[in-house]
């Protein structure tokens, strides 16, 4: 299974904004998605601060600020 986390904090837009868009997939691809929220933990804040919404793949950053749904599909997409 897919393990997606999504980097966020409250008070962002943007970040519920992607948040929406990630959890309407839900209903047709079979994935995990961890919510973060930066603000709980300050070396996440360091890294992500300006960069949020950040989608992860494992340790790599999928997309920034606006969900690139095309590299999502195309990861989610079964082989």
């Amino acid at each position: 299974m897919t393990e997606l986390t999504l980097y966020h904090r409250e008070s962002c837009g943007l970040c519920h904004d992607m948040l929406a868009e990630i959890m309407a997939l839900k209903s047709r691809y079979t994935f995990a998605l961890t919510v973060v929220d930066i603000d709980e933990h300050p070396d996440l804040q360091a890294r992500f601060n300006v960069k949020v919404p950040v989608l992860a793949v494992d340790d790599d950053i999928l997309c920034c600020h606006f969900l690139d749904r095309k590299a999502l599909l195309d990861l989610l997409a079964p082989a």
